[in-house]
């Protein structure tokens, strides 16, 4: 009882670092954003989803060294569904989310891409090769030069920018590495007691890799969007969650699969097809009035629920 009683304080003390953490990155962020005159947009789509990306790639990468690729792609699997239907949903319930052209024509589809291209690696073979691995960091690098392309057109139209940052530049980059620690050590602290409270209670290894590893590696993408859509940054909100799932499947997967071959036989078609599927139905809710409002934010968070029932009762 002792035993439980403290890990339920580690996973409340977990919760309140994420928060803090969430919110002094996004400050940070934001005030990043303004001093280099670039979108929050190329901001939420790079420096924030590397930094809330790190759970994913830290959990992923010792899962891979231990010879555990199916732990490794369930739980990017798990956080990438849980990004983008909780994350986006949740912070939609927050605050109606607007959805400019460049997110439906450029940053929505590359999301699909890179998402589709870990299921045609990883399900036609039950493998993810070194090459393959190269080749999604390759397109990461791709990626990351067009987000720099995007920062380098956003600086020229810089005249539009109204607001001015104040904030010295040295202290805006402590408090994005404060709340990025706060974020990794927090979320750490989290998923490794409440995987300890769920096998107290018999539930298997397998469903806590697709669920509450998924979820725990996910907080601070969860975290840092809905800070940011309750401050109004909703270029932030948005680029966070796009971001981080590339990043978690062309740096996490790529470089994991690297160094060593994946091979992934434990994840069922019905994971592969909600992975893919809920990606695709943000991207034709988002362009249906280019808005996500409460009652569709709400409908996504149902539908990870469903999912999540799903994989509980299989």
């Amino acid at each position: 009882m002792e035993k439980l009683l403290l890990e339920i304080v580690f996973i409340i003390a977990g919760i309140a670092i994420v928060l803090w953490g969430a919110n002094t990155f996004t400050d940070g962020a934001s005030g990043l954003a303004r001093r280099l005159k670039v979108s929050e947009l190329v901001i939420g789509l790079t420096v924030v989803a590397l930094g809330t990306s790190l759970p994913e790639f830290m959990v992923s990468f010792l899962s891979v060294l231990r010879a555990s690729s199916d732990m490794s792609v369930g739980n990017i699997i798990g956080s990438n569904v849980f990004n983008i239907l909780v994350i986006i949903g949740g912070s939609a319930l927050m605050s109606p989310l607007a959805v400019n052209r460049s997110m439906l024509v450029r940053d929505f589809p590359i999301c699909v891409l890179t998402t589709a291209m870990l299921v045609l690696f990883a399900y036609t073979k039950s493998t993810v090769s070194t090459w393959e691995g190269l080749v999604m960091v390759a397109f990461f690098c791709g990626y990351l030069y067009m987000a720099y392309r995007i920062a380098m057109a956003d600086r020229k139209e810089a005249k539009d920018v109204v607001l001015e940052e104040k904030t010295p530049m040295p202290k805006l980059i402590l408090l994005i590495l404060l709340g990025m620690a706060a974020l990794v050590f927090g979320g750490r602290v989290l998923v490794d007691n409440a995987a300890s409270v769920a096998r107290d209670f018999g539930i298997s290894e397998s469903v806590i890799g697709m669920t509450i590893l998924a979820a725990g590696t996910s907080l601070p993408e969860f975290a840092t969007s809905v800070v940011a859509a309750k401050k109004g940054s909703l270029g932030l909100a948005f680029g966070n969650v796009i971001g981080s799932n590339v990043f978690n499947i062309a740096f996490v997967i790529g470089t994991c699969s690297s160094i060593v071959p994946m091979t992934v036989t434990e994840i069922t078609l019905k994971d592969w097809l909600v992975f893919f599927g809920s990606v695709v139905l943000v991207w034709l809710v988002a362009a249906t009035g280019r808005r996500i409002n409460r009652l569709e934010g709400a409908l996504l968070v149902i539908c990870y629920l469903t999912y999540l029932l799903s994989l509980i009762i299989g």
